[in-house]
């Protein structure tokens, strides 16, 4: 059960890190890009916003087995 464990906790680091760095590139896009950014009608950092409920949603989820695994097993 802690190899399940610790791959948990590696999945759910690994979740935040690309949230965190496709975030810093659509902010690093915007900052080089605004003119692009103007045309569309809905605004530039909603692409991180729909990332950022689906990283708490899934870091939820895997907090909620690590902790029935530890509750459980360990």
């Amino acid at each position: 059960m802690k190899k399940i464990y610790s791959v948990l906790r590696i999945a759910l680091w690994s979740f935040i890190g690309v949230f965190i760095g496709s975030s810093l590139y659509n902010w690093y896009d915007y900052k080089t890009h605004p003119d692009l950014y103007a045309m569309q009608s809905a605004p530039w950092y909603l692409s991180i916003e729909i990332s950022a409920i689906f990283t708490i949603i899934v870091v939820i989820v895997i907090f909620t087995i690590m902790w029935i695994i530890k509750k459980k097993y360990l």
